[in-house]
């Protein structure tokens, strides 16, 4: 089979539907062997269903691919190595890892549970790192590999009501950068995407007045297949050089974001106390501090 991955073993998290879905799918068109795990619980992490997974996999054989699917949750360390041995088993190597799964429990933060925290830092974040732990020997000891990860503006920019979300998308920029500069001896390769895409994740986002009921039918043209070629190129031998990087998808447009560094400085020689702190520090850094704006601020005229 020829394509952009032709050869390649991917694994790709909540890859039953939306997003994660389309990109199965492509890796599948592209030449990869495709594994797709997916617990098939509803968007707030509860249930269990084994056909999302499946039926991603018959649709790939449909179209003449090669697949597996994995219903173990990525939350616990060990099922993720269960998930890689499934793959090298099944297709004999690993070669991209596509970090996808997540969940949703948004409740403006005065009102947030320890489980509303923890439950969407365990599927998000810490089943990230279980993956990627769990793909990071075999990849350096073939010298190759590539993570994908999902982030999101939400984390890079703000949102209300998604405290825990918004730290877990981050941490997961935290996580990218950190297996890039790890890694990149071994010719792994690390990358994050902020997707714009109309999937259940958004589908819950009230529209009650006229300028939100645009949005959402602007936002309803950004299907989650937008996101999967930007992935599949990420995790083939043609994005080689690119690493430690966040792109981000909306509709037909590709971003790469900036990273944090400092922006202004002030310093005095004879060191500060809170009284000169107080005499200086906002007037000289006011203008730069970042505005609290939340994605849709930011990203405020209708995608292209």
């Amino acid at each position: 089979m020829t394509g952009i991955v032709a050869g390649k073993v991917a694994i790709v998290t909540g890859g039953g539907r939306g997003i994660g879905r389309g990109i199965a799918m492509l890796l599948a068109a592209e030449g990869a062997r495709v594994v797709v795990c997916d617990i098939g619980a509803s968007l707030e992490g509860a249930g269990l269903d084994a056909g999302p997974a499946q039926e991603t996999v018959a649709a790939i054989k449909e179209a003449g691919g090669e697949a597996i699917a994995s219903t173990l949750s990525i939350v616990e360390p060990k099922n993720a190595e269960l998930i890689v041995k499934a793959a090298i088993d099944a297709f004999g190597r690993v070669d991209i890892l596509v970090n996808n799964a997540g969940i949703l429990r948004d409740v403006i933060f005065h009102k947030m549970s320890w489980s509303d925290w923890s439950d969407v830092i365990g599927v998000h974040l810490n089943g990230s790192f279980n993956m990627s732990r769990a793909v990071a020997s075999h990849f350096r000891e073939q010298n190759s590999g590539s993570f994908v990860h999902m982030t999101s503006t939400s984390g890079l920019v703000g949102n209300f009501g998604q405290a825990n979300y918004m730290a877990a998308k981050l941490g997961i920029m935290g996580l990218s950068r950190g297996i890039a500069l790890d890694m990149v001896r071994f010719n792994v390769r690390s990358n994050c995407i902020a997707p714009f895409a109309w999937t259940r994740m958004i589908e819950s986002i009230p529209a009650q007045t006229e300028d939100e009921k645009r949005r959402i039918k602007a936002f309803q043209q950004m299907t989650p297949e937008k996101i999967a070629p930007l992935a599949v190129y990420l995790g083939s031998d043609a994005a080689t050089g690119i690493t430690g990087q966040i792109l981000s998808v909306r509709n037909n447009e590709i971003y790469l974001f900036n990273q944090p560094r400092p922006i202004q400085t002030i310093h005095r020689a004879d060191g500060w106390t809170p009284q000169k702190l107080d005499a200086q520090l906002k007037d000289a850094f006011a203008a730069s501090f970042t505005p609290l704006e939340r994605s849709e601020d930011v990203f405020n005229w209708d995608p292209i």
